[in-house]
């Protein structure tokens, strides 16, 4: 244990990914005392308890908030209300509820209502994640150098915001601040919406007759397997995503289909220029994001797998959710 404990005692409600590698870090950096968790199945809080993630696995949502100065509701944005309402009544004056979705404004809406007061409500996005999910998933250094997003509402008191701040730049991220509003604007142009167009190409070629999957699946090109790679995302996580972030996916698509209009037009006008400026505006965006070290210029072209000897696996990189 690296660090001073920033919260006595965590609730994580919710062992999937996310909650899990919270689990381990918080451990691994010791910024909790204690950690409390539950998950919706029986099964998955058996494998809590097998894997020895926290130091007690309770039943209810309610029962893991007893107590606790931390609450991290690490489950489908969807569902957030619900749970709120179950662990509103049973909130310790002081303590500091957050969560971990990717859309921030719906979270406040549904949530808000049911945190009472003298609780500090805290929003949170970790952008920082892999295509697996469950409780076996989860790793210490999943947030290390990935951005955690804080979107208190204005009322919040700031020590509080602080507080959590400091408990993700323990776990190892770096922390920003920004408007529930903003924060859906930027990820719905950053992840949903590139989720979106993943989800979508990757099953226009399951759907292509003249191609079999199996030639699909062998000759994957870097591009495609990138596709693949976010498309395998947890379904019900992203399906929650865009339905709660509708009108920032919207506004982003709407965008992209004009821009790939404007394309499609150029190719079928032979009209080079337009394509060339194109694609070098992008490449600079791309390097860019190498220049300030959110990901590496190294190639990935694949390595042997053992029964295919030239079909490409995954390097198991992170999918920023």
């Amino acid at each position: 244990m690296s660090g001073k404990p920033v919260f006595n005692r965590v609730a994580l409600i919710g062992m999937g990914l996310i909650g899990s590698s919270i689990a381990r870090a918080a451990r691994a950096q010791g910024a909790v005392g204690s950690i409390i968790a539950t998950a919706r199945s029986a099964a998955t809080r058996r494998r809590i308890a097998e894997l020895g993630l926290a130091d007690q696995v309770v039943e209810t949502n309610a029962a893991a908030a007893e107590g606790a100065d931390l609450v991290i509701v690490s489950i489908p944005v969807g569902a957030c209300g619900m749970v709120a309402a179950e662990i509103g009544p049973h909130l310790a004056p002081g303590a500091v509820v957050s969560d971990v979705g990717s859309v921030k404004g719906a979270v406040v809406k549904d949530m808000s209502p049911h945190i009472p007061a003298g609780v500090h409500f805290v929003p949170a996005h970790p952008v920082a994640g892999t295509e697996n999910s469950g409780p076996d998933a989860g790793f210490a250094e999943l947030f290390v150098n990935r951005w955690c997003i804080l979107t208190p509402p204005p009322e919040v008191d700031p020590a509080a915001v602080q507080r959590l701040a400091a408990f993700w730049r323990l776990l190892g991220a770096n922390v920003e601040t920004m408007s529930a509003e903003h924060h859906d604007l930027v990820l719905g142009v950053t992840s949903h919406l590139p989720h979106l167009i993943a989800y979508t190409i990757v099953g226009t070629a399951d759907e292509l007759s003249q191609v079999t999957r199996s030639e699909v699946l062998q000759f994957s090109a870097g591009g495609f397997r990138d596709f693949t790679r976010i498309a395998a995302s947890d379904p019900t996580m992203w399906r929650d995503v865009f339905l709660a972030n509708k009108d920032a996916v919207l506004e982003m698509l709407g965008r992209f289909s004009e821009d790939l209009a404007t394309l499609t037009r150029a190719i079928r006008r032979g009209d080079g220029e337009t394509l060339f400026n194109q694609f070098t505006r992008t490449r600079a965006i791309r390097r860019g994001i190498v220049d300030i070290g959110q990901d590496s210029p190294a190639p990935d072209f694949g390595r042997p797998h053992p029964d295919l000897p030239h079909a490409p696996v995954p390097r198991p990189y992170a999918d920023e959710n």
